[in-house]
């Protein structure tokens, strides 16, 4: 079957793992990569030397290419008034920890739309592969990348921001099915048309130019050979993922993962400020329910933080961030070469 995407990322199989920033390494995608497919990390929640110090470990474990993903999110805008309100409602439950709430929250992660530095940084280290979430850089940055050479793909929910990635230059989209764990790429988080992965990727397949890489409640080969009946080009796995050795998963997340937790996934913006979906725990029980106004993305993930470290301090993982898709209670525990191997055996 001719496949102009795996001829464009220079990749041998139609599997990319999904660069799930907390989770995601530089030994897993070393090890996707290597193993045929396309590894990812995420840097959206780095500085700039921790993310060359991320690109650098990658390339010293595989000389294959690998995807760097970048957060471009509507830079956040400081509102003292509701940033008050919301660690007042969280308050009782730092009690609950004895702990106090914090004072103030802070702006944890520069989005890549304003990020010279890191723009400077990708530039100079020029990875094979450039995946934007959250949105789209601002054009000058996107035709820079081009420029240098980098295959640019984008997170898109619907038509409408597919249509606008398309128009912007990159050479293919990443559908993200409301499926999918971690948080939603929508551009405007506040308006999310929640659609299905396989919706989506027939409508983007039929109405756009560029090759579509189906996300979302993927998890085998039966999965992948669906998405790609439908019109995909590849599928992106992340939940897949989680529990291989390589990933950074702590041990709490890994046994929610393989417990009857991974069948209740549910989507909130409690969290930090942005849809995402999580295996459900008090984040989604008890901070869902009468939440006021929220800060802006990600000033409110500074105080689910702070709340889940409250915790920690008492070994209790009620506020543990635990990213999951759909299709979690499918999770295989196996080295990540080895369940890239079986992913194309199965596909076959």
């Amino acid at each position: 079957m001719s496949n102009p995407l795996l001829s464009l990322l220079n990749i041998e199989l139609p599997i990319i793992q999904s660069p799930m920033v907390g989770v995601s390494t530089p030994k897993l995608a070393a090890a996707v990569s290597n193993a045929g497919g396309l590894g990812s990390i995420g840097i959206g929640a780095s500085n700039v030397e921790q993310a060359r110090a991320m690109l650098r470990e990658t390339a010293a474990l595989t000389d294959k290419p690998f995807n760097v993903n970048v957060f471009c999110h509507e830079p956040a805008v400081p509102n003292a008034e509701r940033e008050t309100q919301w660690l007042t409602f969280l308050a009782p439950y730092f009690a609950e920890f004895d702990a106090p709430a914090p004072t103030a929250l802070r702006e944890i992660y520069t989005s890549f739309v304003e990020d010279t530095d890191m723009l400077h940084l990708l530039l100079e280290e020029k990875p094979a592969v450039i995946s934007f979430h959250f949105g789209l850089p601002p054009q000058p940055a996107i035709d820079a990348l081009k420029d240098a050479g980098i295959v640019l793909l984008c997170s898109v929910t619907n038509l409408a921001e597919a249509q606008m990635a398309e128009r912007a230059g990159v050479h293919a989209l990443v559908a993200q099915g409301y499926e999918a764990g971690g948080h939603r790429g929508v551009f405007d988080p506040q308006r999310d048309s929640e659609m299905g992965t396989f919706a989506l990727v027939r409508v983007l397949t039929e109405a756009c130019g560029l090759p579509v890489i189906a996300a979302g409640g993927i998890m085998d080969g039966a999965g992948i050979s669906a998405v790609m009946q439908l019109g995909a080009s590849a599928a992106q796995l992340g939940t897949a993922f989680i529990l291989c050795p390589e990933s950074s998963a702590n041990s709490a997340y890994r046994e929610a993962l393989k417990g009857p937790r991974a069948h209740q996934t549910q989507v909130t913006s409690v969290i930090s400020g942005r849809p995402a979906r999580g295996m459900v725990n008090r984040n989604f029980s008890s901070l869902e329910a009468n939440a006021p106004a929220l800060p802006d993305y990600p000033i409110a993930y500074d105080a689910n933080k702070a709340l889940n470290a409250a915790a920690a301090t008492k070994t209790n993982t009620d506020f543990a961030v635990q990213w999951a898709g759909q299709g979690a209670p499918l999770a295989r525990e196996m080295p990540a070469a080895a369940l890239v191997k079986l992913l194309a055996q199965e596909l076959k």
